[in-house]
Protein backbone atom coordinates (compact mmCIF):
# COMPACT_ATOMS: atom_id res chain seq x y z
CA UNK A 1 0.00 0.00 0.00
CA UNK A 2 1.30 3.56 -0.57
CA UNK A 3 -0.45 6.90 -0.18
CA UNK A 4 -1.56 9.17 -3.05
CA UNK A 5 -0.77 12.86 -2.04
CA UNK A 6 -1.45 15.54 -4.39
CA UNK A 7 1.62 17.57 -5.90
CA UNK A 8 1.70 21.34 -5.30
CA UNK A 9 1.16 22.02 -8.96
CA UNK A 10 -2.22 20.82 -9.40
CA UNK A 11 -4.56 22.80 -11.44
CA UNK A 12 -7.41 24.53 -9.34
CA UNK A 13 -10.40 24.55 -11.04
CA UNK A 14 -12.75 28.10 -10.09
CA UNK A 15 -17.43 27.64 -10.51
CA UNK A 16 -19.20 30.41 -10.67
CA UNK A 17 -22.12 29.11 -8.99
CA UNK A 18 -22.05 26.15 -5.82
CA UNK A 19 -24.08 23.55 -8.05
CA UNK A 20 -23.04 20.79 -9.88
CA UNK A 21 -23.68 22.37 -13.25
CA UNK A 22 -21.44 25.00 -12.76
CA UNK A 23 -19.01 22.07 -11.66
CA UNK A 24 -19.17 20.03 -14.81
CA UNK A 25 -19.08 23.22 -16.87
CA UNK A 26 -15.37 23.88 -14.59
CA UNK A 27 -14.37 20.67 -16.08
CA UNK A 28 -14.65 20.47 -19.33
CA UNK A 29 -11.44 21.40 -20.20
CA UNK A 30 -10.10 18.82 -18.05
CA UNK A 31 -12.29 16.35 -20.68
CA UNK A 32 -10.53 18.10 -23.21
CA UNK A 33 -7.14 16.42 -22.39
CA UNK A 34 -8.63 12.99 -21.36
CA UNK A 35 -6.31 11.24 -24.35
CA UNK A 36 -3.23 11.90 -22.85
CA UNK A 37 -1.94 10.95 -18.97
CA UNK A 38 -2.98 13.33 -15.79
CA UNK A 39 -0.23 14.94 -15.08
CA UNK A 40 1.32 18.53 -15.45
CA UNK A 41 5.31 17.16 -15.72
CA UNK A 42 5.44 14.42 -17.50
CA UNK A 43 8.18 12.90 -15.56
CA UNK A 44 6.05 12.61 -12.79
CA UNK A 45 4.56 9.14 -11.84
CA UNK A 46 0.46 7.82 -12.16
CA UNK A 47 0.57 6.29 -9.09
CA UNK A 48 -2.61 3.24 -9.23
CA UNK A 49 -4.07 1.31 -6.63
CA UNK A 50 -5.69 -1.85 -6.94
CA UNK A 51 -7.79 -3.64 -5.10
CA UNK A 52 -11.28 -6.15 -5.97
CA UNK A 53 -13.81 -8.27 -4.23
CA UNK A 54 -14.52 -11.88 -4.92
CA UNK A 55 -18.02 -12.18 -5.36
CA UNK A 56 -18.10 -16.09 -6.54
CA UNK A 57 -16.47 -19.25 -7.95
CA UNK A 58 -18.60 -19.45 -11.18
CA UNK A 59 -17.01 -22.85 -12.21
CA UNK A 60 -13.51 -24.91 -13.33
CA UNK A 61 -13.41 -26.41 -16.87
CA UNK A 62 -10.87 -28.99 -16.32
CA UNK A 63 -11.32 -29.67 -20.02
CA UNK A 64 -10.20 -25.94 -21.40
CA UNK A 65 -8.31 -25.17 -18.32
CA UNK A 66 -9.97 -22.13 -16.94
CA UNK A 67 -11.32 -21.08 -14.24
CA UNK A 68 -14.26 -18.45 -14.00
CA UNK A 69 -14.98 -16.04 -11.39
CA UNK A 70 -17.08 -12.62 -10.45
CA UNK A 71 -15.25 -9.77 -8.74
CA UNK A 72 -15.50 -6.42 -8.46
CA UNK A 73 -12.68 -4.44 -9.60
CA UNK A 74 -11.31 -1.24 -7.92
CA UNK A 75 -8.80 1.17 -8.99
CA UNK A 76 -7.74 4.77 -7.68
CA UNK A 77 -5.70 7.15 -8.53
CA UNK A 78 -5.34 10.92 -9.09
CA UNK A 79 -5.88 13.35 -12.04
CA UNK A 80 -3.83 16.21 -11.61
CA UNK A 81 -5.81 18.33 -13.89
CA UNK A 82 -8.40 18.87 -11.15
CA UNK A 83 -8.70 20.27 -8.16
CA UNK A 84 -11.56 22.76 -7.03
CA UNK A 85 -12.87 24.11 -3.33
CA UNK A 86 -15.43 22.16 -2.47
CA UNK A 87 -17.20 25.05 -0.62
CA UNK A 88 -16.76 27.24 -4.26
CA UNK A 89 -18.69 24.49 -6.25
CA UNK A 90 -21.29 22.99 -3.76
CA UNK A 91 -19.68 19.31 -3.40
CA UNK A 92 -16.39 17.47 -2.51
CA UNK A 93 -16.75 14.85 -4.96
CA UNK A 94 -19.30 14.02 -8.60
CA UNK A 95 -19.90 11.35 -10.74
CA UNK A 96 -18.42 11.74 -14.23
CA UNK A 97 -19.43 9.28 -17.33
CA UNK A 98 -15.99 7.08 -17.43
CA UNK A 99 -15.62 7.62 -21.09
CA UNK A 100 -14.78 11.53 -20.29
CA UNK A 101 -11.50 10.83 -18.37
CA UNK A 102 -8.49 9.03 -18.51
CA UNK A 103 -8.39 5.62 -17.24
CA UNK A 104 -5.53 3.87 -17.06
CA UNK A 105 -5.14 0.65 -18.73
CA UNK A 106 -4.91 -2.35 -16.50
CA UNK A 107 -5.77 -5.86 -17.34
CA UNK A 108 -5.76 -9.17 -16.34
CA UNK A 109 -2.97 -11.02 -18.39
CA UNK A 110 -4.99 -14.54 -17.85
CA UNK A 111 -8.05 -12.84 -19.50
CA UNK A 112 -9.03 -15.74 -21.79
CA UNK A 113 -12.53 -13.80 -23.03
CA UNK A 114 -14.91 -10.40 -23.17
CA UNK A 115 -16.26 -9.43 -20.08
CA UNK A 116 -19.40 -9.59 -19.66
CA UNK A 117 -20.62 -8.32 -16.26
CA UNK A 118 -22.82 -5.23 -16.88
CA UNK A 119 -21.43 -2.35 -17.79
CA UNK A 120 -21.31 0.75 -15.34
CA UNK A 121 -20.59 4.09 -16.73
CA UNK A 122 -19.70 6.17 -14.21
CA UNK A 123 -16.87 6.64 -11.74
CA UNK A 124 -16.23 8.89 -8.71
CA UNK A 125 -14.55 12.45 -8.93
CA UNK A 126 -13.03 14.22 -6.14
CA UNK A 127 -11.83 17.71 -5.55
CA UNK A 128 -8.28 16.41 -4.24
CA UNK A 129 -7.91 14.97 -8.20
CA UNK A 130 -8.46 11.20 -6.74
CA UNK A 131 -10.49 9.02 -9.34
CA UNK A 132 -12.38 5.91 -7.93
CA UNK A 133 -13.04 3.67 -10.76
CA UNK A 134 -15.36 0.47 -9.72
CA UNK A 135 -17.09 -2.54 -11.88
CA UNK A 136 -17.85 -5.51 -12.22
CA UNK A 137 -15.75 -8.18 -14.14
CA UNK A 138 -16.51 -11.23 -15.33
CA UNK A 139 -13.02 -12.99 -15.41
CA UNK A 140 -12.97 -16.30 -17.10
CA UNK A 141 -8.90 -16.88 -16.76
CA UNK A 142 -7.08 -19.68 -17.97
CA UNK A 143 -5.24 -21.35 -14.92
CA UNK A 144 -3.05 -24.75 -15.08
CA UNK A 145 -5.55 -27.35 -13.29
CA UNK A 146 -3.62 -30.17 -11.19
CA UNK A 147 -7.27 -32.68 -10.96
CA UNK A 148 -4.98 -36.03 -10.09
CA UNK A 149 -6.81 -35.85 -6.93
CA UNK A 150 -10.15 -35.39 -7.98
CA UNK A 151 -12.60 -34.62 -5.66
CA UNK A 152 -10.59 -33.82 -3.05
CA UNK A 153 -8.35 -31.19 -5.19
CA UNK A 154 -7.46 -27.51 -4.54
CA UNK A 155 -6.84 -25.43 -7.50
CA UNK A 156 -4.46 -22.30 -7.39
CA UNK A 157 -4.90 -20.15 -10.30
CA UNK A 158 -3.61 -16.90 -10.75
CA UNK A 159 -4.71 -13.30 -11.79
CA UNK A 160 -2.43 -11.17 -12.77
CA UNK A 161 -2.77 -7.48 -13.02
CA UNK A 162 -0.67 -4.81 -15.16
CA UNK A 163 -0.74 -1.81 -17.73
CA UNK A 164 -0.15 -2.65 -21.30
CA UNK A 165 1.62 -0.16 -22.46
CA UNK A 166 2.95 2.22 -19.80
CA UNK A 167 5.83 1.34 -17.51
CA UNK A 168 7.19 1.71 -14.10
CA UNK A 169 8.50 4.87 -14.08
CA UNK A 170 5.50 6.27 -15.70
CA UNK A 171 2.62 4.28 -13.87
CA UNK A 172 3.42 2.35 -10.87
CA UNK A 173 0.74 -0.17 -9.48
CA UNK A 174 0.58 -0.49 -5.53
CA UNK A 175 -2.44 -2.17 -3.47
CA UNK A 176 -5.47 -0.48 -1.55
CA UNK A 177 -5.81 -3.14 0.84
CA UNK A 178 -3.95 -6.26 2.27
CA UNK A 179 -4.79 -9.96 0.51
CA UNK A 180 -5.73 -11.10 4.18
CA UNK A 181 -8.51 -8.18 3.78
CA UNK A 182 -9.73 -8.72 0.35
CA UNK A 183 -9.92 -12.40 1.19
CA UNK A 184 -11.87 -11.86 4.17
CA UNK A 185 -13.72 -9.30 2.80
CA UNK A 186 -14.31 -11.71 0.01
CA UNK A 187 -15.35 -14.88 2.01
CA UNK A 188 -17.82 -12.62 3.49
CA UNK A 189 -19.64 -11.08 0.90
CA UNK A 190 -19.04 -14.39 -1.43
CA UNK A 191 -23.31 -15.31 -2.30
CA UNK A 192 -22.68 -18.28 -4.82
CA UNK A 193 -21.83 -21.41 -2.56
CA UNK A 194 -21.56 -23.84 -5.48
CA UNK A 195 -19.25 -26.72 -6.11
CA UNK A 196 -16.17 -24.55 -4.94
CA UNK A 197 -15.11 -22.64 -2.02
CA UNK A 198 -12.41 -19.93 -1.68
CA UNK A 199 -9.85 -20.81 0.84
CA UNK A 200 -7.22 -18.96 0.47
CA UNK A 201 -5.22 -15.90 -1.50
CA UNK A 202 -2.11 -14.05 -1.89
CA UNK A 203 -0.28 -11.45 -3.54
CA UNK A 204 3.00 -11.14 -4.95
CA UNK A 205 4.66 -7.67 -7.25
CA UNK A 206 7.13 -8.94 -9.91
CA UNK A 207 9.20 -6.71 -11.62
CA UNK A 208 9.27 -7.58 -15.55
CA UNK A 209 12.25 -6.25 -17.93
CA UNK A 210 11.97 -4.01 -21.31
CA UNK A 211 13.33 -3.05 -23.97
CA UNK A 212 15.64 0.38 -23.20
CA UNK A 213 16.49 -0.84 -19.42
CA UNK A 214 12.69 -0.14 -18.49
CA UNK A 215 10.38 -2.09 -15.96
CA UNK A 216 6.93 -3.28 -15.85
CA UNK A 217 5.28 -3.31 -12.75
CA UNK A 218 2.78 -6.56 -12.12
CA UNK A 219 0.70 -7.53 -9.78
CA UNK A 220 -0.17 -11.49 -8.98
CA UNK A 221 -3.34 -12.77 -6.94
CA UNK A 222 -2.95 -16.36 -6.19
CA UNK A 223 -6.32 -17.64 -5.65
CA UNK A 224 -6.80 -20.89 -3.87
CA UNK A 225 -10.22 -22.89 -4.55
CA UNK A 226 -10.95 -26.35 -3.01
CA UNK A 227 -13.59 -28.33 -4.59
CA UNK A 228 -16.53 -29.53 -2.06
CA UNK A 229 -16.20 -33.44 -2.45
CA UNK A 230 -19.60 -34.55 -0.48
CA UNK A 231 -21.43 -34.77 -4.02
CA UNK A 232 -18.45 -37.03 -5.79
CA UNK A 233 -18.33 -38.85 -2.45
CA UNK A 234 -21.91 -39.85 -2.25
CA UNK A 235 -22.34 -40.49 -5.91
CA UNK A 236 -19.25 -42.54 -6.64
CA UNK A 237 -17.45 -43.44 -4.06
CA UNK A 238 -19.80 -45.04 -1.70
CA UNK A 239 -22.12 -46.77 -4.26
CA UNK A 240 -18.75 -48.56 -6.01
CA UNK A 241 -17.55 -49.40 -2.90
CA UNK A 242 -21.03 -51.40 -1.92
CA UNK A 243 -20.90 -52.81 -5.21
CA UNK A 244 -16.87 -54.31 -4.57
CA UNK A 245 -18.32 -55.29 -1.19
CA UNK A 246 -21.03 -57.60 -2.26
CA UNK A 247 -18.70 -59.04 -4.88
CA UNK A 248 -16.25 -59.52 -2.39
CA UNK A 249 -18.73 -61.53 -0.49
CA UNK A 250 -20.07 -63.25 -3.59
CA UNK A 251 -16.66 -65.68 -2.63
CA UNK A 252 -19.14 -67.07 0.18
CA UNK A 253 -21.51 -68.68 -2.68
CA UNK A 254 -20.77 -72.43 -3.49
CA UNK A 255 -18.35 -72.18 -6.51
CA UNK A 256 -19.55 -75.77 -8.09
CA UNK A 257 -22.96 -74.36 -9.36
CA UNK A 258 -23.43 -71.56 -12.24
CA UNK A 259 -25.34 -69.00 -9.75
CA UNK A 260 -22.47 -67.40 -8.45
CA UNK A 261 -21.21 -67.31 -12.04
CA UNK A 262 -24.56 -65.41 -13.11
CA UNK A 263 -24.62 -63.78 -10.19
CA UNK A 264 -21.18 -61.91 -10.69
CA UNK A 265 -21.66 -61.08 -14.31
CA UNK A 266 -25.25 -59.50 -13.44
CA UNK A 267 -23.09 -57.63 -10.89
CA UNK A 268 -20.58 -55.97 -13.67
CA UNK A 269 -23.05 -55.10 -15.52
CA UNK A 270 -25.11 -52.99 -12.90
CA UNK A 271 -21.49 -51.90 -12.29
CA UNK A 272 -21.01 -50.57 -16.09
CA UNK A 273 -24.35 -49.02 -16.28
CA UNK A 274 -23.75 -47.02 -13.22
CA UNK A 275 -20.48 -45.96 -14.72
CA UNK A 276 -22.13 -44.71 -17.90
CA UNK A 277 -25.04 -42.89 -15.92
CA UNK A 278 -22.08 -41.31 -13.49
CA UNK A 279 -20.04 -40.19 -16.55
CA UNK A 280 -21.15 -36.51 -16.22
CA UNK A 281 -19.43 -36.27 -12.54
CA UNK A 282 -15.95 -37.03 -14.12
CA UNK A 283 -13.50 -34.83 -15.24
CA UNK A 284 -12.68 -34.29 -18.59
CA UNK A 285 -8.75 -33.40 -19.31
CA UNK A 286 -5.99 -34.69 -20.88
CA UNK A 287 -3.54 -33.35 -18.85
CA UNK A 288 -3.48 -36.21 -16.04
CA UNK A 289 -5.47 -39.07 -15.56
CA UNK A 290 -7.47 -38.72 -12.22
CA UNK A 291 -7.00 -40.89 -9.13
CA UNK A 292 -10.22 -41.48 -9.05
CA UNK A 293 -10.63 -42.75 -12.67
CA UNK A 294 -8.04 -44.91 -11.45
CA UNK A 295 -10.27 -45.85 -8.86
CA UNK A 296 -13.28 -46.75 -10.72
CA UNK A 297 -10.99 -48.56 -13.11
CA UNK A 298 -9.32 -50.72 -10.19
CA UNK A 299 -13.10 -51.76 -8.62
CA UNK A 300 -14.13 -52.81 -12.35
CA UNK A 301 -10.91 -55.06 -13.02
CA UNK A 302 -11.02 -56.25 -9.41
CA UNK A 303 -14.96 -57.75 -10.70
CA UNK A 304 -13.91 -58.51 -13.62
CA UNK A 305 -10.97 -60.70 -12.08
CA UNK A 306 -13.22 -62.28 -9.62
CA UNK A 307 -15.54 -63.27 -12.16
CA UNK A 308 -12.69 -64.89 -14.43
CA UNK A 309 -11.71 -67.01 -10.67
CA UNK A 310 -14.87 -67.98 -10.81
CA UNK A 311 -14.99 -69.70 -14.00
CA UNK A 312 -11.73 -71.07 -13.65
CA UNK A 313 -12.67 -72.69 -10.45
CA UNK A 314 -16.14 -73.80 -12.07
CA UNK A 315 -14.56 -75.24 -14.63
CA UNK A 316 -11.69 -77.21 -12.58
CA UNK A 317 -14.58 -78.82 -10.09
CA UNK A 318 -17.13 -79.48 -12.86
CA UNK A 319 -14.80 -81.12 -14.98
CA UNK A 320 -12.81 -83.77 -12.29
CA UNK A 321 -14.46 -86.57 -13.44
CA UNK A 322 -13.42 -86.71 -16.85
CA UNK A 323 -9.30 -85.65 -16.17
CA UNK A 324 -6.78 -87.51 -15.66
CA UNK A 325 -5.33 -88.40 -12.08
CA UNK A 326 -3.75 -85.09 -9.83
CA UNK A 327 0.00 -85.08 -10.64
CA UNK A 328 2.68 -85.73 -8.18
CA UNK A 329 3.71 -82.12 -7.55
CA UNK A 330 0.06 -80.68 -7.44
CA UNK A 331 -0.84 -83.08 -4.69
CA UNK A 332 2.61 -81.79 -2.56
CA UNK A 333 2.47 -77.93 -3.37
CA UNK A 334 -1.45 -77.39 -3.70
CA UNK A 335 -3.01 -80.24 -1.11
CA UNK A 336 -0.36 -80.44 1.22
CA UNK A 337 1.40 -77.04 1.62
CA UNK A 338 -1.84 -74.53 0.15
CA UNK A 339 -3.67 -76.64 2.09
CA UNK A 340 -2.57 -76.15 5.01
CA UNK A 341 -2.04 -72.72 4.86
CA UNK A 342 -5.48 -71.94 4.03
CA UNK A 343 -6.97 -73.75 6.62
CA UNK A 344 -8.00 -76.82 4.18
CA UNK A 345 -5.85 -80.08 4.72
CA UNK A 346 -6.18 -82.65 2.46
CA UNK A 347 -8.50 -85.47 4.02
CA UNK A 348 -7.24 -89.11 4.80
CA UNK A 349 -7.15 -91.55 2.59
CA UNK A 350 -9.68 -94.52 3.71
CA UNK A 351 -9.79 -96.65 0.86
CA UNK A 352 -6.24 -97.48 0.80
CA UNK A 353 -5.46 -101.57 1.33
CA UNK A 354 -9.00 -102.09 2.10
CA UNK A 355 -10.06 -105.74 1.77
CA UNK A 356 -13.48 -106.96 1.22
CA UNK A 357 -14.16 -109.90 3.56
CA UNK A 358 -17.17 -112.05 3.63
CA UNK A 359 -17.37 -113.28 7.52
CA UNK A 360 -20.30 -115.91 6.93
CA UNK A 361 -17.74 -117.57 4.81
CA UNK A 362 -14.80 -117.29 7.21
CA UNK A 363 -17.16 -118.94 10.04
CA UNK A 364 -18.45 -121.69 7.04
CA UNK A 365 -14.63 -122.36 6.60
CA UNK A 366 -13.75 -123.12 9.59
CA UNK A 367 -16.98 -124.92 10.95
CA UNK A 368 -16.08 -127.34 7.77
CA UNK A 369 -12.43 -127.74 9.16
CA UNK A 370 -13.92 -129.08 12.00
CA UNK A 371 -15.94 -131.60 10.83
CA UNK A 372 -13.32 -132.71 8.69
CA UNK A 373 -11.28 -133.87 11.05
CA UNK A 374 -14.04 -135.32 13.47
CA UNK A 375 -15.01 -137.82 10.12
CA UNK A 376 -14.17 -141.29 10.01
CA UNK A 377 -11.56 -142.50 7.25
CA UNK A 378 -14.27 -144.45 4.95
CA UNK A 379 -16.17 -140.74 5.02
CA UNK A 380 -13.63 -139.10 3.50
CA UNK A 381 -12.32 -141.20 0.96
CA UNK A 382 -15.98 -140.82 -0.27
CA UNK A 383 -16.04 -137.30 -0.25
CA UNK A 384 -12.83 -136.88 -2.22
CA UNK A 385 -14.46 -136.52 -6.01
CA UNK A 386 -17.00 -134.40 -4.46
CA UNK A 387 -14.64 -131.83 -3.08
CA UNK A 388 -12.50 -131.92 -6.25
CA UNK A 389 -15.82 -130.76 -8.38
CA UNK A 390 -16.20 -128.23 -5.84
CA UNK A 391 -12.87 -127.09 -5.60
CA UNK A 392 -13.26 -126.44 -9.58
CA UNK A 393 -16.39 -124.60 -9.12
CA UNK A 394 -14.85 -122.42 -6.33
CA UNK A 395 -11.81 -121.47 -8.18
CA UNK A 396 -13.85 -120.37 -11.41
CA UNK A 397 -15.56 -118.50 -8.83
CA UNK A 398 -12.77 -117.00 -7.60
CA UNK A 399 -11.80 -115.88 -11.02
CA UNK A 400 -15.27 -114.31 -11.35
CA UNK A 401 -14.49 -112.49 -8.22
CA UNK A 402 -11.33 -111.07 -8.80
CA UNK A 403 -12.47 -109.87 -11.86
CA UNK A 404 -15.28 -107.92 -10.12
CA UNK A 405 -13.17 -106.69 -7.75
CA UNK A 406 -10.62 -105.22 -10.44
CA UNK A 407 -13.78 -103.10 -11.91
CA UNK A 408 -14.15 -101.97 -8.27
CA UNK A 409 -11.18 -100.89 -7.32
CA UNK A 410 -10.82 -98.86 -10.53
CA UNK A 411 -14.02 -97.09 -10.14
CA UNK A 412 -12.70 -96.42 -6.40
CA UNK A 413 -9.72 -94.68 -7.84
CA UNK A 414 -11.33 -92.71 -10.23
CA UNK A 415 -13.45 -91.10 -7.57
CA UNK A 416 -10.59 -90.64 -5.57
CA UNK A 417 -8.88 -88.72 -8.42
CA UNK A 418 -12.28 -86.48 -8.72
CA UNK A 419 -12.15 -85.56 -5.50
CA UNK A 420 -8.39 -84.91 -5.29
CA UNK A 421 -9.54 -82.43 -7.98
CA UNK A 422 -12.15 -81.10 -6.40
CA UNK A 423 -10.26 -80.64 -3.41
CA UNK A 424 -7.46 -78.73 -5.47
CA UNK A 425 -10.19 -76.24 -6.49
CA UNK A 426 -11.46 -75.30 -3.19
CA UNK A 427 -7.79 -74.52 -1.84
CA UNK A 428 -6.92 -72.60 -5.30
CA UNK A 429 -11.01 -71.02 -4.48
CA UNK A 430 -10.04 -69.97 -1.02
CA UNK A 431 -6.49 -68.83 -1.79
CA UNK A 432 -7.40 -66.17 -4.38
CA UNK A 433 -10.34 -64.69 -2.15
CA UNK A 434 -7.74 -64.33 0.24
CA UNK A 435 -5.67 -62.28 -2.34
CA UNK A 436 -8.49 -60.48 -3.24
CA UNK A 437 -8.96 -59.02 -0.01
CA UNK A 438 -5.27 -58.49 0.26
CA UNK A 439 -5.37 -56.35 -3.24
CA UNK A 440 -8.07 -54.51 -2.15
CA UNK A 441 -6.80 -54.20 1.41
CA UNK A 442 -4.11 -52.31 0.15
CA UNK A 443 -5.18 -50.47 -2.88
CA UNK A 444 -7.85 -48.70 -1.46
CA UNK A 445 -5.28 -47.91 1.77
CA UNK A 446 -2.79 -46.32 -0.74
CA UNK A 447 -5.30 -44.53 -2.54
CA UNK A 448 -6.98 -42.97 0.71
CA UNK A 449 -3.41 -42.21 1.78
CA UNK A 450 -2.69 -40.61 -1.46
CA UNK A 451 -5.95 -38.41 -1.28
CA UNK A 452 -5.28 -37.66 2.23
CA UNK A 453 -1.57 -36.02 1.56
CA UNK A 454 -2.90 -34.29 -1.48
CA UNK A 455 -5.80 -32.65 0.09
CA UNK A 456 -3.38 -31.50 3.34
CA UNK A 457 -0.01 -30.59 1.65
CA UNK A 458 -2.90 -28.16 -1.43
Amino acid sequence: MFSLLAPCSSIMLSCSRPDPPSLLQALEPVFNMKSIRPVVNVSTPTNVSIDFLLFGILGVDEKAQLLKTYIWQKIKWRNEFVRWDPEQCGSSWITIPRNLLWVPDIVINEFMEKNSAPFVPYSYLFSNGFVFDEQPVKVISSCMLDIYTFPFDVQTCCLSFNSYLLSMSAMPIGLSSTAEDIFTFSKELMTTKGEWELVGLTTKTYMLPHMEDELYQEIRFYVSVRRRATLYVVNLLIPSCFLITVDLFSFLLPPQTVDRSSFKMTLILGYTVFLLLMNDLLPITGNTIPLMNVFLSLCLALMVASLLETILITNLICGSAHSSPVPHWVQVFVLHILGRLVRLPPKPRDLDGTVIQNSSAQEMKVSSLVAEDREPPEQKGMRTLDEEKALQELRSLSRDLQAVRFQVEQQLGGSQSSEEWIQVGFIIDRLLFLLYILFISVSFFTIIIVWVRSYHTS
